[in-house]
């Protein structure tokens, strides 16, 4: 038997983005700047910056996860970083797509912290094992997540030249890396 799942549809996205968008309005933080940590929080930080009007919108890329429950020791920046500089006197909104161990969002909220006016962190998802409790959140929960993005198998031509050997399986992006 399978295990529960959280399904997020395209749908709920958009829900999750205005919903999570209005409670930042509401809490008077003003945000110049999105920084969107790859890959899981860039159609979540994007869409962020459209609803908040803010065309400000930088990535920083970490790895944590390298499989299904797998992950490095520590979560690492890989490059390129966004210039500390560049944040100065900043009101940085950190997003992500969940809050799992929250190790991921530690390290990026560390890294802005001695050189930002004020961060926040948003996320889709928060789950309670989080080490690391975002200001904003959509929804709580501690099921693995579909996201719609990352449920299907990615594309790459060797799955092209494959394709005509049998049936292809529909849930081999299921059981993909989650977020941080």
């Amino acid at each position: 038997m399978a295990a529960e799942r959280e399904v997020l549809t395209y749908e709920d996205f958009g829900r999750a983005v205005r919903e999570v968008a209005q409670n930042v309005v509401d809490s008077g933080f003003e945000p110049d700047l999105v920084l969107s940590i790859a890959r899981g929080g860039l159609p979540f930080g994007g869409a962020l910056g459209y609803a908040l009007d803010i065309k400000n919108v930088s990535v920083v890329n970490v790895e944590f996860y390298t499989g299904v429950d797998q992950r490095l020791d520590v979560p690492i920046m890989l490059p390129p970083t966004p210039a500390a500089v560049d944040l100065s006197g900043m009101k940085v909104l950190v997003v992500d797509d969940v809050a799992d161990t929250g190790k991921t969002l530690k390290l990026v909220q560390e890294f802005v912290a001695d050189h930002v006016a004020e961060s926040k962190i948003a996320c889709i998802y928060e789950k309670s094992r989080t080490i690391v409790n975002c200001d904003y959140v959509w929804k709580y929960t501690d099921h693995w997540i579909d996201f719609p993005w990352s449920s299907q198998p990615p594309l790459t031509s060797s799955q092209t030249k494959h394709r005509s050997a049998g049936p292809r399986r529909t849930d081999q992006g299921a059981d993909r890396c989650q977020g941080d």
